[in-house]
C-alpha cells in the first residue's frame, strides 16, 4: 500500500482494506450509510454508520487524491467557464484539443517543431493546419 495512504490510516483499529471497501462502496453506489453498517455486520465486522461518513470525509480531504490532471483540469475550467458551457462533444472535443496544445506550447514540451524562434500563435497555427 501507499506510505501516503497509510499515514492518512495511521491510529485506526480497521485494516486498509476494510476503510477501502467501505468508501469505495459509499462513493460508487446509491447506498446509504446504515445499509454499509449492515453489510459489514453480515460479514462480520462491527462498523457504525458515523464511522464510514468519517473515513470518506477524510479520503476526500486527503491530498493524495489532488492528482496532477486535476490541477491540469482547473486551467481548463477557467478558460471554458466564460464560454457558457459547450454545446456539442465535436465542439469541446476541438475547444480542449487547442487549449492544452497551447499549454504544451507555452511548457515548452513541443519538440518537434521546425522553428523554435516563432511565436506561440505561429507555432498553434502550424500545428493545427
Amino acid at each position: 500500500m501507499n506510505e501516503m495512504l497509510r499515514r492518512v490510516f495511521k491510529r485506526l483499529h480497521y485494516p486498509i482494506e476494510v476503510i477501502l471497501v467501505c468508501v469505495r462502496r459509499y462513493v460508487a453506489y446509491p447506498l446509504h450509510l446504515r445499509h454499509l453498517e449492515e453489510m459489514l455486520a453480515e460479514r462480520g465486522v462491527a462498523v457504525d454508520h458515523s464511522t464510514i461518513y468519517r473515513w470518506a470525509i477524510m479520503l476526500r480531504q486527503s491530498t493524495y487524491f489532488n492528482t496532477i490532471v486535476e490541477q491540469g483540469h482547473r486551467a481548463i475550467k477557467c478558460i471554458t467557464r466564460p464560454m457558457l458551457g459547450l454545446q456539442t462533444f465535436r465542439c469541446a472535443r476541438i475547444i480542449i484539443a487547442g487549449i492544452e496544445t497551447m499549454h504544451m506550447i507555452h511548457k515548452g514540451q513541443l519538440g518537434d517543431l521546425k522553428d523554435k524562434t516563432s511565436s506561440a500563435a505561429n507555432q498553434f497555427h502550424s500545428l493545427a493546419f
